[in-house]
């Protein structure tokens, strides 16, 4: 009998252990069957990105060495006041301004790009390197719409300089450094990523920026916005706060749009801008609605520039533009974001809605007429930075005619004369031209600074 049991248990012990054994084998099979069709049914988890941190090191180090302080030493001179000068015994004279940027070394022999308000109004700019070396520059040349400035100085050595990226490549939450000089400290780094891209910030739809979310303060005007390779993608350029300081988002010229202007400035001297050769506008919901159309985004073309190639492949009133070079097109912004980077003469192919039919048009850009305005009969244009050398101004528009039969005697003196100021207000631009005439009513007396072709400053009343 006790043999009988001990052969029993042994048994039994035996069979458990089995059992255990086999059910443990069973749910790591079934185990790896659930891991390996989960894995099949979502392919995505294979792709999900690295835990491992990004490293800025070596994009750092480099562009520091490649960003530049930027002062701006301008001159102004102060009337004399009789109580000042009794009481505290001013006199009046000459004070220097001095205002602060960044800049961005693009070559080893020394030039930078920087911010045209960096430099505005300037009498004399010194940059001074990561390596506290300082440099007298000379301006290249200005381009007011995209905020950019080209400047060159003359070292001895071989300076350290950043590459161009393609902005156009740049995506959505990709990591960037933005480097700079704030608060006149020496450049700093801040890491963000790519917020949007093609922002406009102008009622003209002219601009188009990227914008990150990298802390950018006063003083980082005109230094560089790089990607993890230290590539140069971006000049930023400005920030949009209440307080003047960094708030959560910054904006910068893409690099293609900069490494075009600057190309412009070397070879012509200034900046050559294309045109499609149409006008018109974009469509939203309310014309789609007036006008009764099948589609709802794109450029609908309201007139033709006689002699264009837009009129040679007859384009017409009615037509949409829904791509360029095979890029949708939703906004006016979206059409300067590529011929920003385009001059005339450029060939771009344009993919058109025509009466519901699906068209491929190629043309070559026009040249951009330069914006004018007129008021009171006389007629206005920006003033071209040879023009600014030539009547060593740092301000100011240019009359290119006279309509008003009141001012036609004096037509010799004001036409090709530089207006400096309207009301003691100075201008730099046609927009603000425009902007401070439009605030004056019919009857409201107007005084305007000009300097004549001779050089005489003339005081004029409307």
């Amino acid at each position: 009998m006790k043999k009988f049991l001990t052969t029993f248990f042994t048994c039994l012990l035996t069979a458990g252990i089995t059992l255990i054994g086999y059910t443990y084998y069973l749910d790591k099979r079934l185990a790896a069957k659930e891991k390996v069709e989960l894995q099949e049914s979502s392919p995505s988890l294979h792709r999900l990105p690295s835990s491992n941190p990004v490293d800025f090191t070596a994009a750092a180090e480099n562009t520091v060495n490649a960003v530049v302080h930027v002062k701006n030493l301008s001159y102004i001179t102060t009337r004399t006041n009789p109580l000042l000068e009794f009481f505290y015994g001013y006199k009046g004279g000459t004070q220097t301004q001095v205002g602060t940027g960044s800049g961005v070394i693009i070559s080893e022999d020394g030039y930078i790009v920087t911010n045209n308000h960096v430099i505005a109004n300037a009498s004399e700019l010194e940059i001074t390197l990561n390596n506290n070396q300082t440099y007298k520059a000379r301006l290249i040349g200005t381009e007011k719409q995209m905020d950019l400035a080209l400047l060159k100085i003359d070292a001895p050595e071989k300076l350290p300089f950043l590459t161009f990226g393609d902005s156009d490549a740049i995506q959505l939450g990709e990591w960037v450094l933005a480097v700079g000089n704030p608060y006149n400290l020496t450049s700093t780094v801040t890491a963000g990523i790519i917020s949007a891209k093609a922002r406009n910030l102008s009622e003209t739809g002219i601009q188009s920026f990227i914008q990150t979310d990298a802390a950018v303060n006063p003083g980082n005007s005109g230094g560089a916005l790089v990607n993890v390779q230290g590539e140069l993608i971006g000049i930023n350029t400005m920030i949009s706060s209440n307080t003047g300081s960094y708030v959560g988002y910054a904006f910068a010229v893409p690099s293609n749009v900069t490494k075009k202007i600057v190309e412009d400035f070397l070879e012509y001297g200034n900046v050559q801008q294309g045109a499609l050769g149409v006008s018109g506008f974009e469509l939203n919901a309310n014309w789609v609605q007036k006008l009764n159309l099948n589609i709802k985004q794109g450029f609908y073309i309201q007139e033709v520039v006689p002699g264009s190639d837009a009129e040679k492949v007859q384009l017409k009133q009615g037509d949409i533009i829904t791509a360029i070079n095979g890029k949708s097109i939703t906004s006016f912004v979206d059409i300067k974001n590529i011929l920003n980077t385009k001059r005339p003469g450029d060939k771009v192919s344009l993919t058109i809605n025509s009466n519901k039919a699906i068209q491929q048009k190629e043309i070559r850009l026009i040249a951009a007429q330069a914006p004018t305005f007129a008021f009171n009969g006389i007629e206005f244009e920006d003033v071209t930075l040879e023009e600014r050398t030539q009547y060593k101004v740092n301000y100011g528009v240019k009359i290119t005619a006279i309509t008003n039969t009141k001012f036609l005697p004096y037509q010799a003196e004001l036409v090709d004369a530089i207006l400096l100021a309207v009301n003691g207000q100075k201008i730099n631009t046609i927009d603000q031209a425009k902007a401070l005439f439009s605030q004056f009513h019919e009857n409201q007396r107007i005084k305007l600074d000009i300097l004549s072709p001779k050089g005489e400053l003339i005081k004029v009343y409307l």
